[in-house]
């Protein structure tokens, strides 16, 4: 998914010069701590959010969700979809709601599950999801999570075929 986006990225790089983009590149992988709430940063995040998304569901509306490896391997997805099927059993993945990502509750047991995978390049990266896995991003359907998040919930919605709509309705 990564490469895919970046490649689209190298089409689409919003009127920024390669100059533009590999600074940015060297300010996003800098420490968090050197930056306040910069608006170019926060402006670069959400673009590559916003690319990360249109990939993602443009994949969704071509391609078998089950044979997505949101990953990188089917080994790490199997991994991270049975870690949070045992964390999380009755979480409603079809359709949920804000609270079932950042109640103060919800919130300590991701941060527990999330944990584990600090070793997945950019874990704690702030992602889009879809609320209601049967509808597009929009403003109404759409709340900010952590990668890992994302990860584990698209790779639960995809194994369990609640992703496959998709494709029919959104061709």
């Amino acid at each position: 998914l990564d490469s895919l986006l970046q490649e689209n990225h190298t089409k689409m790089n919003h009127g920024v010069g390669a100059e533009g983009l590999l600074a940015a590149q060297s300010a996003l992988t800098g420490s968090a701590d050197n930056y306040g709430n910069d608006p170019r940063l926060e402006q670069l995040w959400a673009m590559k959010a916003m690319d990360h998304a249109e990939v993602y569901f443009n994949l969704l509306c071509s391609v078998d969700p089950s044979r997505l490896k949101l990953s990188g391997s089917l080994e790490s997805d199997t991994k991270i979809y049975e870690h949070f099927r045992e964390t999380f059993p009755d979480l409603p993945i079809g359709k949920l709601t804000e609270s079932d990502i950042k109640s103060e509750g919800a919130k300590v047991k991701w941060r527990e599950f999330s944990d584990f995978y600090k070793d997945v390049e950019d874990y704690s990266l702030g992602s889009l999801l879809r609320l209601d896995s049967t509808k597009d991003y929009s403003e109404e359907n759409t709340i900010i999570a952590i990668k890992i998040q994302f990860l584990a919930i698209e790779i639960a919605r995809n194994r369990e075929h609640l992703n496959d709509t998709i494709r029919d309705n959104f061709k």
